[in-house]
């Protein structure tokens, strides 16, 4: 092989560049090399970043040209030269190049990688099973046996050296989404968990049911976020363990839903107060003039018992408005 390339060099550079590009890709999958070598290989020949997505098997493998691994949640560039691992199929091996078509090169090794990866994800993934519920329950039941969870995983398609994070939804199954991905997510009232390990998705569901208790359905009389993420609650994440689910609400959350039942436009004020950087980013977000929140405020205030209009107010205000999520969830 390395003979044929030499003498088509000296012809063609392009034709021994493509020779040495098979030979190269012939001896990985005789070695058996795993993804990331195998896209590794194709970022280093290319001279350029190189990434496998197959969204069905959750996987996301990105090297720079370089060598190092460096997986990104940006989307691929539509123009970037590719190459699908299957005819039709989603599961695509991109070349970051900025020209819209591919030259000699950049096309055979798009074909001879994608053709081992191919290989490699059949003989290691399989076809995975996304929305299986009785594996995504196996993986997710912080009881079952750790063998069992690692067996659920792999034939889910999740990377068990990577991370993944579990979703969960108001209306619907628990699902699970690669943790360096920023994938689509369902529509509706939604808990994210974080990304952890696969072994640890179980804490990322029990996050994830935590997370969905703080939203709501973003109406006037139920403002609020319809996605909230775990990672991002912090310490008020708390007060999901000392509001209990239709139990006797906290006395400013009987207030706010007493002041709310009798003032339409109260909650959405009061959300929007909280929500925004300033009085007038909030008089601005729920479209009415500065001063006519001013006069609302006011009001409110009268209905609550305690100021909005200082930090102390605000944060208790915030408080309440969590704690209501919490005890109508």
């Amino acid at each position: 092989m390395k003979e044929l390339a030499g003498r088509l060099t000296a012809l063609d550079p392009d034709a021994g560049a493509a020779v040495r590009v098979i030979g190269y890709f012939d001896r990985l999958s005789e070695s058996r090399a795993g993804l990331e070598a195998l896209v590794r290989g194709a970022a280093v020949l290319a001279g350029v970043p190189a990434r496998l997505v197959d969204a069905e098997r959750r996987v996301l493998v990105r090297v720079e040209a370089d060598g190092t691994r460096r997986d990104s949640a940006v989307p691929p560039e539509p123009g970037w030269p590719s190459a699908a691992l299957t005819p039709g199929g989603a599961a695509v091996l991109w070349l970051e190049r900025a020209e819209a078509a591919p030259s000699v090169v950049d096309a055979v090794i798009l074909e001879r990688a994608a053709g081992a990866v191919r290989v490699v994800l059949d003989r290691t993934r399989g076809r995975a099973p996304a929305d299986d519920p009785a594996l995504v329950e196996t993986v997710l039941d912080a009881a079952a046996p750790e063998a069992a969870r690692l067996h659920a995983a792999r034939a889910l398609g999740l990377d068990s050296a990577g991370t993944a994070r579990a979703l969960a939804p108001l209306d619907g199954r628990p699902r699970i989404v690669a943790g360096r991905t920023d994938a689509e997510l369902p529509a509706g009232r939604l808990g994210v968990g974080p990304a952890v390990p696969v072994l640890d998705l179980p804490r990322s569901w029990a996050d994830a049911r935590t997370a969905l208790r703080f939203t709501a359905e973003g109406t006037a009389q139920d403002p609020g976020p319809q996605v909230v993420r775990a990672d991002e609650l912090g310490g008020v994440a708390l007060l999901a363990g000392l509001v209990a689910p239709g139990a006797d609400p906290p006395p400013d959350v009987r207030v706010l839903e007493a002041a709310g039942a009798g003032t339409p436009w109260l909650l959405a004020t009061l959300h929007a107060v909280v929500s925004t950087a300033s009085l007038r980013a909030a008089a601005a977000e729920i479209n009415v003039h500065h001063s006519t929140l001013q006069d609302r405020l006011s009001h409110a205030e009268h209905l609550l018992g305690w100021p909005l209009r200082t930090p102390q107010g605000r944060l208790r205000l915030q408080l309440a408005l969590a704690m209501r999520h919490l005890a109508r969830s």
